[in-house]
């Protein structure tokens, strides 16, 4: 390490500490020509991660847009930006921790369903439902039902749920104003 006072390259280490959550180590060091010391900092060299999509092509990962995807699902639910957060560390720890450098974006789609399952069922739903792109209400009714049985729900309310998507849509109704004439 070249001294910063001089340019000497011979120091030895003063001190020693983890630093950053244990994310680098902080070493204070002591120039042997000039005594003069600095610091130093130690870091594992990230390597970039990659989301290979379902067409094939790849694209950087961005913590933002796992955030926005999250946060779209827990509209108006009671979940804090701060589980949000945490979900998204949770997963981006997960994904650093992969042998290689490109994660299939169908895998950041099960982490987050993971975590929402456990958080929010409602939010879990809502993410599913964009996720798996549901094409009929059977699809949405069957992830209703893992989530019941998961859950332990009353079958009472599953066998309702199941009546109302089987019915036949009815006509919309007349606005308000439409009515009074």
């Amino acid at each position: 390490m070249r001294c910063p006072y001089c340019g000497h390259t011979k120091n030895r280490v003063v001190d020693s500490r983890t630093s950053r959550e244990g994310r680098a180590v902080r070493r204070r060091r002591e120039c042997e020509s000039c005594d003069a010391r600095f610091t130093t900092y130690e870091v594992v060299e990230e390597r970039p991660l990659a989301v290979k999509k379902r067409d094939g092509s790849s694209e950087p990962f961005d913590r933002s847009k796992l955030i926005r995807g999250i946060q779209f699902a827990c509209t108006k639910r009671p979940v804090t930006l701060r589980q949000i957060e945490g979900i998204a560390d949770a997963i981006e720890e997960s994904l650093e921790r992969s042998e290689s450098g490109e994660v299939e974006s169908w895998q950041i789609g099960e982490l987050v369903m993971q975590h929402l399952r456990d958080l929010d069922q409602v939010a879990y739903v809502r993410f599913a439902s964009v996720y798996t792109n549901f094409q009929d209400p059977e699809e949405f009714l069957e992830t209703i039902r893992e989530l019941a049985e998961r859950e332990g729900y009353d079958a009472a309310q599953l066998d309702f749920l199941e009546s109302v998507l089987a019915e036949e849509p009815s006509p919309k109704r007349p606005k308000d104003k439409d009515r009074e004439q």
